[in-house]
This record gives C-alpha cells, sequence and structure tokens, in this order.
C-alpha cells in the first residue's frame, strides 16, 4: 500500500491522505495467467495431435496417444485451463481491487474507491465514524498484515489491498500516521 499526502508547508498540518491501492495487476498474476495459457494450450495441441495423428507439438510424440482416453482427459485439461486463463486475464485487464482510499479533513469525509468486475465500488463515510484504526497482523501459512478502522455501528473495514503482505514496520507507521491524522486510537500493537 502506497501512501501520498497533499503537500503543505508545515508538518503535520495535512489535510487529506491518499492511499492508492494496488489491485490485481500485478507481475505474480501476469506470470500465473502466462503459465496456465502456456499449459492450457500445451493440453489442447497434445488432445488434438492425438485426434489428427499429426504431431503440433516440438517435443514429444503426442500423436500417438490413443485419442480415448488420453486424448479427450488432456482436450478437457486444456479446456479447463483456457477458461481459468480468460478468468485471471479479464482480472489482469479490469484491474480488479485497485481503487484508493481518501481521507479528507475539509469535507470530514472518507472515501473507499475500488475497482469492480462491472462497475466502480465507491463508499463515503464521515470521518467522526471512525472510532480507531487496528492493525491486524497474523503471521503462519496464511499470513495477513492489513489496517483496518473500527466504526462506529458498522462493521469493520479493511483499508489494504489484497496482494503480497507489507512490511511489518511500514505497516505500523501507515498505521500511526492515519491515527495521528484521525485523532483516533492505533489498536493491535503489542
Amino acid at each position: 500500500m502506497s501512501t501520498q499526502a497533499s503537500t503543505n508547508p508545515t508538518p503535520g498540518s495535512e489535510r487529506t491522505i491518499r492511499q492508492t491501492i494496488c489491485g490485481s495487476r500485478r507481475s505474480s498474476n501476469i506470470l500465473i495467467a502466462a503459465v496456465v495459457s502456456i499449459g492450457s494450450l500445451g493440453f489442447l495441441l497434445a488432445s488434438a495431435s492425438s485426434y489428427w495423428h499429426i504431431n503440433l507439438l516440438p517435443a514429444g510424440a503426442p500423436m500417438e496417444l490413443a485419442f480415448v482416453p488420453q486424448g479427450l482427459v488432456m482436450g478437457l485439461y486444456g479446456t479447463t485451463g483456457s477458461l481459468l486463463a480468460v478468468y485471471l486475464w479479464l482480472g489482469i485487464a479490469v484491474n480488479f481491487g485497485a481503487g484508493e482510499n481518501r481521507f479528507d479533513r475539509d469535507r470530514g469525509e472518507l472515501t473507499v474507491y475500488r475497482q469492480g468486475w462491472r462497475r466502480c465500488i465507491e463508499i463515503r463515510l464521515p470521518l467522526k465514524d471512525i472510532q480507531a484504526v487496528k492493525v491486524d497482523i497474523r503471521d503462519g501459512i496464511n499470513p495477513r498484515r492489513r489496517l483496518i478502522l473500527q466504526l462506529r455501528g458498522r462493521r469493520d473495514l479493511p483499508l489494504s489491498g489484497v496482494g503480497q503482505p507489507v512490511d511489518v514496520a511500514a505497516l505500523e507507521a501507515n498505521g500511526a500516521r492515519l491515527a495521528s491524522f484521525l485523532d483516533v486510537p492505533l489498536q493491535g500493537l503489542g
């Protein structure tokens, strides 16, 4: 999560904090989509080679495979992989989950903007409804490191994007800066 603040001449007098959230257009997702695409194409070419008895692949001899059942199963794997690849490439093209968190003191408003599948999602909340900033850190097999806003009368609102875990020191610094900006307590450290 990258944080950009408006520039003011005196420190501590920020009026707006903007946090840019990275979406699904990341190098790791592009790499996975490319591997799935190449793999599914290989399965489809192996299936077609076994059906037409010609080598469509530069390595191996898939034309020697019996179309029933090996060629059919490879065709099924290739079709499933192609559908998964289309889904992954669409998510990358749309940049699903990308957006911005904007805390504006002048307007007294928090705006959370995220790119959805078919439309943009925008949530506006008054800053006075924010009770605390929480730092949620969970390590292990499925690590989670994120900032959460505790809201008055509503469910907690996670601010961090999904993806690679953020450095703990940077997360704590962003949480402390945000809590100071909002004049609310910072929870979850200890």
